[in-house]
């Protein structure tokens, strides 16, 4: 068997370009531009392409298949040319469909949560010892790709994205697995660019909730209006399955869940986390994992990568990085580090960096969202503007959007990095929420700066 990968360096890609090298298929792949870490990652198994760039000429009679990322675009020569020989074109969710096939496919939904629950649900797995393949879109601790595919394992775990396929196919991810066992964490409006309206968007997850299979599952967050229209909306097959906010206590800064007149330890917090926790807990039980099996289990999860990961800490501050962008987890992710640390400030810095995040016609969802920090801090580069071929936006539109008078905007990361380096961090925490890096700052540079 020999796949070629078009934009192999993609986040997804590379991950399970690697998952297929190791499981003995040849795999080459192409790639205009490649970063890190999928760099590293690809050059540690010989996968990283000797040139960068498009070469119709890698394309030859002998691949069995081509896998194409989303980066690629329609006017691809190496696209072009497998369309030419007639060659199976997959993109990577149709492909881990085809490799799932005969699978448990459990996947996990929503507009935000679905990386933590799912990486939730391959900790548990994984410390239970039951094998499983899976997909997730995040680093998780102790796993080096975020991609397997054996031929052994009874179960899959896949993180279900609702961005499109690939070039050639506009259907959200998540509409080609067709789950046995599905969740939805919450739906709050996300990629404008692909959904232009609210009521689009939730189109894509009533698609999802009918795609699964005859007599599956849907496990759903009673805490979200737009879930609970759709549970009542879902054939009468499927079976329905509510979770919310598990009972638990904050004491001393740390969150636990009280089950069966004990109190369990956590290492993760706030309430999106603890209903993350118990839709896990929920599809593991539809699996045979046990109440006392989960908790036991769950005690030592830490969090994805980027998914309120703390950088650095003292006995004063703690310092976290999220991946937080879209309105829900800007507010969600700022009220659960507010909550767990009452006694402490915080400064909660977010960076505007999607096309969504940088469009006028959606800014105005961002209003409140960071309303609980002490201080809120917008960062924004005005050439990310220019390179989306979006409209500028003014400090006073950052402004009004967020519906914040002390709103500190910032559009160059040298002078963010100042303000932070010059406040006073005692009994405050520092919240950096983006989906980017705000323009190349070193999050553990900065935490070795701020907390001396």
């Amino acid at each position: 068997m020999k796949l070629h990968f078009i934009a192999i360096g993609g986040s997804a890609m590379h991950n399970l370009a690697i998952a297929l090298h190791k499981k003995g298929i040849t795999v080459t792949g192409s790639d205009d531009e490649i970063f890190e870490p999928s760099k590293s990652r690809l050059a540690k198994y010989g996968l990283l392409p000797t040139n960068e760039g498009w070469d119709e000429n890698n394309i030859t009679k002998d691949i069995d298949a081509v896998i194409l990322g989303m980066h690629a675009r329609l006017d691809n020569p190496e696209l072009i040319k497998a369309q030419q020989l007639g060659i199976k074109i997959y993109s990577y969710p149709e492909y881990l469909y085809e490799a799932s096939k005969d699978k448990i496919r459990i996947v996990i939904g929503g507009s935000h949560g679905k990386t933590t629950i799912t990486s939730m649900i391959i900790h548990v797995f994984n410390a239970l010892k039951i094998n499983c393949d899976y997909m997730v879109g995040a680093q998780l601790q102790g796993f080096e790709v975020m991609v397997k595919l054996t031929d052994t394992a009874k179960y899959i775990i896949i993180e279900g994205d609702e961005y499109l396929t690939s070039p050639i196919d506009r259907r959200p991810k998540f509409h080609l697995y067709m789950p046995d066992i599905a969740l939805i964490s919450g739906i709050a409006w996300d990629h404008i660019n692909v959904f232009p309206t609210f009521e689009n968007y939730i189109e894509q997850f009533k698609i999802f909730t009918d795609l699964i299979t005859e007599k599956g599952k849907l496990i759903y967050c009673t805490d979200d209006t737009e879930v609970l229209q759709l549970a009542k909306q879902a054939r009468k097959d499927i079976q329905l399955l509510p979770y919310a906010i598990p009972e638990h206590i904050v004491k001393d800064d740390v969150t636990n869940i009280l089950f069966n007149n004990t109190s369990i330890p956590l290492q993760i917090f706030g309430n999106h986390n603890l209903m993350n926790l118990n839709g896990a807990r929920l599809v593991c039980k539809q699996v045979g994992i046990s109440d006392v099996e989960f908790y036991k289990a769950i005690q030592s999860f830490q969090g994805a990568s980027k998914r309120l990961e703390l950088v650095k800490m003292n006995d004063f501050t703690n310092i976290y990085k999220d991946f937080a962008h879209s309105p829900s987890k800007l507010k969600a992710t700022t009220s659960a580090v507010k909550a767990q640390f009452k006694e402490r400030k915080l400064t909660a810095c977010m960076e505007l960096h999607t096309f969504s995040s940088l469009t006028q016609a959606f800014l105005m969802q961002y209003k409140d969202s960071m309303n609980e920090a002490d201080e809120a801090i917008v960062y924004y580069n005005p050439h990310t503007l220019e390179h989306k071929k979006l409209p500028a936006l003014s400090i006073e539109d950052i402004k009004n959007a967020f519906n914040r008078e002390d709103l500190l905007v910032f559009t160059d990361s040298t002078l963010l990095i100042n303000h932070l380096e010059n406040s006073n961090w005692k009994l405050k925490n520092l919240l950096m929420m983006s989906s980017g890096n705000f323009d190349g700052i070193n999050f553990n540079e900065l935490a070795n700066l701020l907390i001396k």
